[in-house]
This record gives structure tokens, C-alpha cells and sequence, in this order.
């Protein structure tokens, strides 16, 4: 199947507001974790890449010092995500999300998920900055920067995408790729989760994620 990755176009909701968003929802209908041995790859609710393919790796600057590597999370699934801390809206929405399914899958089986945030705005999300950011959300989520060109790069081999937008008053904002990408255990590039997917969404999938064999 063509997947092409969801973008936003200058949201307007704060990020206070996604926080309430997604912290509102309840767990008590998410699926128990022993169901995901049943299920299949095919079950995803992420749209899937047929056939899976290993997933581009990079080297950028880690949020928290050294490098960042895909490869350093080889045995782990990994939810990759672009965007910017000035984002008003789809970028919390997003972090929110993956922060609650995330708490919703519990030890240890959380300790096996990891988040990367690579910032689209490198002017003015620096390493503290982008670590400030995300520890808001969830304080195991990493974040990755670089120059704009190692940035594109990586972009590109995604198939992601990062427009500058002038806003009123001579600021301006980012129109970005907003899906998630998942990658599995073996550093296999599986699904891409549209934007605006619930937190039960991602909970199945990182379930079935981790139920496969390595």
C-alpha cells in the first residue's frame, strides 16, 4: 500500500489544551496485554509498509548529549516524529498521545518503547530547549537536532516534509509531516500512524509490535 504522511497547516489550539486532551481519556477500554500474542502484523491499525523495510538511519545531535543513533535502539520500538517546539497545536497533540499510550502499556513492556522527536526547526529549538520540551511530556522521549541540512536529509529519506509559513507580526510557523513512524525491534520500518490517532490506537499497535518475534 502508498502511504503518505499527514501534515499540518498553522494549527491554532495551545498545547495546555492537547495535554487536557489526551490526559482525559480513559484507560479502562484499552485491550489487556496478553491479547497482542494473538494478533498479527496484518492487525495494525497504522497504515503498514508492504514489504517492511529497514528504516533509514541517521547521526544527529542528541537533546541530551552525544549522538543519536536509530541503531542505539535496536531491540526497541521506536515511534519517530517530526516537528517543532513552537508548534501550537499538532505537535503536543501528538507528544501527548504517545506520552499516555506509553503510560497505558506499563513497566516493563514501556521500558521497550522508545520516542524520537527530530526537530523541523533547528533555528531556534536547541538541545535544551528541544530537552525542555519533551520532559514536559514524558521525560524518556529524546530528541535529535542538527544543521538544516542533516535535517532535510533525513527528512527525505522519510518521505517527510517541512515548509517555513511567515505568520502576522514577521514570525512564522512550519508546515510539517505529522504522521508517526513505527519501527519495529529489528529496526524494520513497519506502519505510519496518521495525525490525530487516539492513544488506544498506538497501544494496540505497540502491543503487537512487541508480541513479534525478534
Amino acid at each position: 500500500m502508498t502511504l503518505r504522511p499527514t501534515t499540518t497547516h498553522a494549527p491554532q489550539r495551545a498545547r495546555r489544551h492537547a495535554l487536557g486532551l489526551a490526559g482525559g481519556l480513559g484507560l479502562a477500554a484499552l485491550s489487556p496485554w496478553a491479547a497482542a500474542a494473538g494478533r498479527t502484523l496484518s492487525s495494525l491499525k497504522a497504515g503498514t509498509f508492504e514489504p517492511p523495510r529497514l528504516a533509514p538511519d541517521f547521526a544527529l545531535q542528541d537533546a541530551r548529549g552525544g549522538e543519536l543513533t536509530l541503531a542505539r535502539f535496536r531491540g526497541k520500538v521506536v515511534l519517530l516524529t517530526f516537528g517543532f517546539t513552537h508548534c501550537p497545536e499538532a505537535c503536543p497533540t501528538t507528544l501527548a498521545t504517545l506520552a499516555q499510550s506509553r503510560l497505558a502499556l506499563g513497566a516493563p513492556q514501556a521500558e521497550a518503547v522508545q520516542v524520537v522527536y527530530l526537530t523541523v526547526d533547528p533555528a531556534r529549538d536547541d538541545a535544551q530547549r528541544i530537552r525542555t520540551y519533551l520532559a514536559a511530556f514524558d521525560p524518556t522521549f529524546v530528541g535529535g537536532t542538527a544543521q538544516p541540512e542533516a535535517l532535510a536529509a533525513v527528512r527525505q529519506q522519510y518521505g517527510a516534509m517541512a515548509e517555513k509559513v511567515a505568520t502576522a507580526g514577521g514570525g512564522y510557523g512550519i508546515n510539517h509531516t505529522t504522521s508517526v513512524y513505527l519501527i519495529d525491534r529489528q529496526g524494520r520500518l513497519r506502519a505510519m500512524m496518521p495525525y490525530g490517532r487516539t492513544p488506544q490506537d498506538y497501544l494496540h499497535d505497540l502491543r503487537v509490535l512487541l508480541a513479534a518475534p525478534l
